[in-house]
């Protein structure tokens, strides 16, 4: 279908899924669009163009494409923007011909993943140019996070990337976390890292949420420390006392207002929830003619 691939996920799966959703297969009744077969002659071409009605970074147009051409595999099909450009209202996206049923049941589909991903990755670029404002810090690095819909994980991890971000872990298997809850547990933030540290587990972020709980997370072997929902002040004595020993992170709370002053404190990153969490989605059309 296309050469888009993304390591852990299929999109070939992931376009059968979500068609097959749409067109109800299994279902009594399903297994096709209704509406297309009964309006549209089976013949019938369209000519289409995917465009952004409001300043957009765009992400997704890959998979758009194998939607379409999963149902019209001669669908002509032209990108005309690469992925993570800064496109302004009215750009054109994409340009499509071929069959009219298959334009149509492939549209809802093609335009929700556009739509999601370019919301992404346009809250991502925001985020970015708010953090560097000015010029400070220019190295921080702005992270997401876990806080993605089921599923779509890699997509959505994706889209940030395409908005100048960068990616935290990919998921609970990739890194050891420790927080407050892990903390509780083990006793104290030491005994949570040593836990971590014996059995073996390579990279080790642990959140902490006050001064005092720096050293003995260093101590215990800890090599990336999560700072919790500290005011810029504390997070420049933070990376202070730190002293370059171990990779640092600004989090909790942070929004488009409060980004640059967090990294601004000589953070390492800064990682933010809402990136995929809350990001809306984008405006853009598709718009058909008959051939």
């Amino acid at each position: 279908m296309t050469d888009f691939t993304l390591t852990g996920f299929d999109l070939d799966r992931f376009v059968r899924e979500t068609l097959a959703e749409d067109l109800g297969e299994g279902l009594p009744g399903g297994g096709r669009d209704v509406t297309a077969e009964s309006v549209i002659p089976a013949d019938a071409r369209f000519s289409g163009v995917m465009d952004s009605r409001d300043a957009t970074t765009v992400a997704g147009l890959p998979v758009a494409v194998a939607f379409f051409r999963h149902l019209d595999p001669d669908m002509a099909i032209e990108v005309l923007v690469e992925e993570g450009a800064q496109v302004s209202p009215g750009t054109d996206l994409m340009r499509l011909s071929g069959n009219a049923r298959a334009m149509l049941t492939a549209e809802r589909s093609a335009l929700n993943t556009v739509q999601h991903l370019s919301g992404i990755a346009t809250m991502a670029r925001q985020y970015v140019d708010a953090m560097r404002a000015g010029g400070d810090n220019q190295d921080c690095t702005l992270l997401d996070t876990r806080k993605t819909i089921p599923g779509l994980r890699h997509l959505e991890k994706y889209a940030v990337r395409q908005g100048g971000a960068s990616n935290h872990r990919m998921g609970l298997w990739d890194a050891a976390m420790i927080k407050d809850n892990h903390i509780l547990v083990a006793g104290n933030v030491g005994e949570a890292v040593r836990r971590a540290r014996d059995a073996g587990v390579e990279h080790i972020i642990c959140e902490v949420d006050r001064i005092d709980q720096i050293e003995p997370a260093l101590a215990a072997g800890a090599d990336h420390l999560l700072l919790d929902n500290m005011s810029p002040e504390t997070l420049r004595e933070a990376v202070e006392l730190v002293a370059g020993r171990v990779k640092t992170e600004a989090s909790g709370g942070i929004n488009l207002d409060t980004i640059h002053a967090k990294a601004s404190s000589g953070v390492d990153y800064v990682s933010v929830g809402r990136l995929t969490q809350s990001a809306p989605a984008a405006d853009i059309g598709l718009d058909f003619t008959v051939e």
